[in-house]
């Protein structure tokens, strides 16, 4: 048997078949603090609760594909870049069938975000991350992406991800404090940085402080 009579005459039926699901974690900083994007469910289960954008994988559909469907159905934006952050695959996660999902992260500054339709709304991501009445294990999924991206902003620069392209070095400095919940000594944060930003010919003005020289990121 060659592999074109093997695959014609393959059972598609001999082993379970779960579905597949993708769910956004989109988090920007408002009001001081790291926000999440949540959806008030419609339908059940969990109908009226609180949960994060997620779609159902078409059998013709890639992930990456799915992720900007779910975006643009469930939330009214488009345009954002997500990277896969892991995969959730506990048996009784969905009360309906066996569903696997893979949850996506996107980090976006405020300004560059449109307003989102009415079922959508942004959230404090460390109280949703507590909070035991999301849909699903939603709040774990939430949990998950704040402990990453905490991780991650020591040895990379995803902190950048939420300030514009031009930015002052106080304003890069809120942006770290807010996503490790804790102060920073300014000297120590400024070191840490210079390698990864330059300057523009752009001073901030306005307000009661000094004029703040403007930067940008390297690259």
């Amino acid at each position: 048997m060659n592999e074109s009579e093997f695959l014609q005459s393959y059972r598609k039926d001999a082993y379970d078949r779960p579905s597949v699901t993708v769910d956004l974690v989109l988090l920007t900083i408002r009001d001081g603090s790291l926000q999440v994007l949540l959806t008030r469910r419609q339908e059940h289960p969990f109908q009226g609760r609180l949960a994060l954008p997620g779609v159902f994988v078409g059998t013709e559909e890639t992930l990456d594909a799915a992720a900007e469907r779910a975006l643009s159905q469930k939330t009214g934006l488009s345009g954002i870049y997500f990277e896969q952050l892991y995969t959730w695959g506990a048996p009784d996660r969905d009360p309906r069938m066996r569903v696997i999902s893979v949850s996506y992260c996107a980090l976006v500054p405020w300004e560059s975000i449109a307003h989102p339709n009415r079922e959508s709304e942004f959230f404090p991501a460390q109280d949703m991350a507590e909070a035991s009445d999301l849909a699903f294990d939603h709040a774990q999924i939430i949990r998950y992406a704040l402990e990453r991206i905490r991780n991650k902003v020591s040895y990379t620069d995803i902190a950048f991800s939420l300030v514009g392209e031009e930015f002052t070095l106080p304003e890069l400095q809120k942006v770290y404090e807010i996503i490790l919940g804790t102060p920073l000594y300014k000297a120590n944060f400024r070191k840490k940085i210079a390698e990864q930003i330059e300057e523009t010919d752009k001073m901030a003005t306005g307000g009661k402080h000094r004029p703040s020289r403007i930067y940008r990121k390297k690259g």
